[in-house]
């Protein structure tokens, strides 16, 4: 019998690895037996036919299924993949339920609901097109791909920084199962299970995650404040959360399969992103004294809640019929709705209120009374998402696989913004794409591949005022029609090692930003951006198959960049277009097993971006206490940062993970330790630079140690997420003041997995 077991978690007898997790054997009747001790084939679907990783001419990464479960016994969402793949970030200052993803260095900063975002991610075949949708959580997953550079030619919904996919477990004839339980520190409990089973003809599969966390964070508003959210122990920090996905699939002959979804997620009792006053500086990165991850100053904000719900359904239909061609039709349909509030100020009091207010008399900047309150309620209301695929594909002969297709995505939703001072504000965004897009992957020669791809896209966007006390009413639309391509070349020098090379242009539709609209100002709209990017790297395995070894050299230069300009002293959310933006840089990672009870991954990520602009300017911080490095200039009787040379915001320099696992047969069962650790280097926060806004060289760790018995079938360990308790800064808000919130706290906790 032969299994696969992952870095913290279970079944196995053969010995396995995958890119960014390491596979190790070792339980029941075959220990006794002589180990295979070499890698397994990674199989990756980045090209949307299955294929060997040492096969794609693209920069891909994947993590399996398992791998994730055990990052997630913390309670951590979908941002925990940041830095746990080369070239990979992830950071919200929405709290769990609108991540922001980048890839090399590319990304947008822009916390709106309705902000663009160049990465994209895919669940299943289905685009995630709003950060809401793109926060569903993640569980009963199979694998994850992380494909780097631009993408259109294969995927429906062009990107131009790449794409994550989420590929879920599949119903199948036979009955099988799993189910894991975890709890840890602050209550953090996770339930998560599935199970699934049919016939060649009908098969079905039930997947359900429940996950939760208690308040744990005080506020320590002083007494005497007449606040809205009062002193309270145990205020905030937690969530409840609990989802499920049922599958059903049909082969009612060889030729044709439909795999139905429908998935479905409620969040309650949530909290909106932490923000905690003047924490960071002054004159350096960090927290400083005033920080206290369990402890916050709110007078308002009630206590910072957060919730969502939504549902998705999805047919996929593939239908195989003359000459082996292959007809494939995604059907997606979404709908979300969300709310979060929050006390953006992280403080409590004013400066401007008399002395015998809530601030003492002669009270300092660095201390948490803040300059005005600007506390701020968003949410999405009926956000609508409908898209669909069509594509026929073909492995034509041995030497040549072809695919061509259509896409069309529509989305409405309506944003209400309820900001500080002011009355709320409704708008509505709708977006319409259409696109035509081929694929022709050609092997020349035994040695020689060649891959090329067009893509047409067609991009509209409207934004209207529903309702506004101050702001403009006016609408705004833009639209725009662009040819992307790619090409790229893979040569294997023999069976072991290959080498390739990539170059691909892509495509960012104009974007329209609203929200200045619920400040009294007026849409934004940033032109299209396009980019071009292109690579070498190398794929290869040696040492009898221990060892996996893969790495990239990029370049990419993007013109007319959009940009998000955001907070600073006019407290603005505009929308800008840089002339320029270049990234380059290099990725490696490795799989090794250097023995059979013993294997590790490394992985690392450099990259230097730049903007190019000589005279692009953005208002630094509002509250006069950030030591902005970057030139001051006067821009309409006004200081402004000429940005020109920065690096791109939420960029960090380099990213690098290593994990590891060993494992020690007991009799029939195996004592295991499986340890990971990410590392992060330099990222600056926002457009401008200053010495506060920024972090340097964090890192976080996790750890396992755990028992597998019964032949692999049941798991007991013991885990620890952030085990070494880190307390990194992971952005900040400066139109106020000094305001940061940070990463995940520790977790420590004891879980149980089973599969049957």
């Amino acid at each position: 019998m032969t299994k696969r077991l992952s870095v913290g978690s279970s079944t196995g007898t053969r010995i396995t690895v995958s890119l960014g997790v390491a596979l190790i054997a070792g339980t029941g009747s075959a220990l006794a037996q002589e180990p295979t001790g070499t890698l397994e084939e990674l199989v990756v679907t980045a090209q949307r036919h299955s294929q060997n990783v040492q096969d794609v001419p693209i920069s891909v990464s994947a993590l399996s299924g398992e791998r994730l479960a055990a990052m997630f016994e913390g309670g951590d969402d979908i941002r925990a993949l940041a830095t746990r793949v080369p070239g990979l970030y992830a950071e919200s200052s929405n709290g769990r339920l609108a991540p922001r993803f980048y890839i090399r260095g590319l990304g947008n900063t822009d916390f709106d609901l309705a902000a663009s975002q160049p990465v994209s991610i895919i669940v299943d075949d289905v685009v995630l097109e709003n950060v809401v949708l793109k926060s569903f959580p993640l569980f009963d997953i199979e694998r994850v791909e992380v494909l780097r550079g631009p993408q259109g030619t294969l995927f429906g919904r062009n990107t131009p920084a790449g794409i994550v996919k989420f590929d879920t477990v599949k119903p199948k004839a036979g009955f099988d199962g799993n189910f894991g339980i975890s709890y840890g520190e602050l209550g953090t409990t996770t339930v998560e299970g599935a199970v699934g089973g049919g016939s060649d003809r009908v098969s079905g599969r039930l997947s359900v995650l429940f996950h939760q966390r208690d308040d744990y964070i005080d506020n320590n508003v002083p007494a005497f404040n007449d606040a809205e959210t009062p002193r309270k122990q145990n205020a905030m920090g937690g969530f409840s959360e609990y989802a499920f996905r049922g599958q059903l699939l049909l082969s009612p002959s060889e030729d044709l399969n439909v795999l139905l979804n429908y998935h479905y997620r409620d969040m309650s009792n949530g909290t909106a992103a932490i923000f905690r006053a003047n924490v960071l500086g002054p004159g350096k990165d960090g927290f400083n004294s005033n920080y206290d991850r369990n402890a916050v100053t709110f007078d308002q904000g009630g206590e910072n809640p957060q919730e969502a719900n939504g549902y998705g359904a999805s047919a996929k239909i593939d239908w195989t019929f003359g000459n082996h061609i292959t007809l494939t039709s995604v059907s997606a349909y979404e709908s979300t709705d969300d709310q979060s509030k929050g006390d953006i100020d992280g403080g409590f009091g004013a400066d401007f209120l008399p002395a015998q207010g809530p601030c003492p008399p002669g009270h300092q900047p660095g201390q948490t009374c803040i300059p005005f309150p600007s506390v701020t309620q968003d949410g999405i209301d009926g956000l609508d998402q409908f898209t669909q695929e069509v594509r026929f594909s073909q492995q034509a002969t041995d030497a040549v696989f072809w695919q061509a297709g259509a896409y069309y995505f529509d989305s409405r939703f309506r944003v209400t913004t309820n900001p500080f001072f002011v009355p709320a504000t409704t708008v509505e965004h709708t977006n319409t794409a259409w696109a035509a897009f081929a694929h022709l992957s050609v092997d020349v020669s035994e040695a020689w591949n060649i891959t090329g791809g067009l893509r047409w896209t067609d991009d509209d966007k409207d934004f209207r005022v529903i309702s506004t006390p101050i702001g403009s009413t006016a609408p705004a639309s833009v639209s725009d029609s662009k040819l992307s391509w790619d090409l790229s070349a893979l040569y294997k020098v023999n069976s072991d090692f290959s080498v390739y090379g990539r170059v691909a242009n892509g495509f960012r539709a104009p974007t329209i930003q609203g929200r200045d609209v619920a400040f009294g100002g007026a849409a934004s709209v940033a032109k299209s951006e396009t980019i071009t990017s292109g690579e070498i790297g190398f794929k290869s395995e040696f040492a009898g198959n221990r060892v996996r070894l893969s790495g990239a050299v990029f370049y990419y230069e993007i013109k007319d960049q959009q940009l998000s300009a955001i907070g600073g002293a006019a407290n603005n959310v505009i929308l800008v277009n840089a002339d320029k933006g270049t990234g380059k840089g290099f990725e490696i990672e490795g799989d090794f097993l250097p023995t059979d009870h013993l294997s590790f991954t490394l992985g690392y990520s450099y990259v230097d971006t730049e903007l190019k602009d000589d005279n692009l300017t953005v208002r630094p911080c509002g509250s006069g206490l950030c030591t902005v490095t970057d030139p001051i200039v006067i821009v309409g009787g006004l200081p402004a940062a000429v940005v020109d040379g920065n690096p791109f915001p939420q960029a960090p320099k380099y990213v690098a993970y290593v994990t590891a696992r060993y494992g020690v047969p007991i009799g029939t069962a195996e004592l295991f330790f499986a340890t990971d650790w990410a590392f992060q280097g330099e990222t600056n926060f926002f457009l401008y630079e200053a010495k506060e806004f920024k972090s340097d060289n964090t890192y976080e760790g996790g750890a396992r140690i755990g028992l597998l018995f019964n032949d692999g079938k049941y798991e007991l360990a013991v885990f620890g997420r952030n085990i070494t308790d880190e307390e990194n800064v992971k952005g900040a808000i400066d139109f106020n003041n000094l305001t940061g919130f940070d990463n995940e706290e520790r977790v420590l906790g004891v879980s149980f997995n089973a599969h049957f």
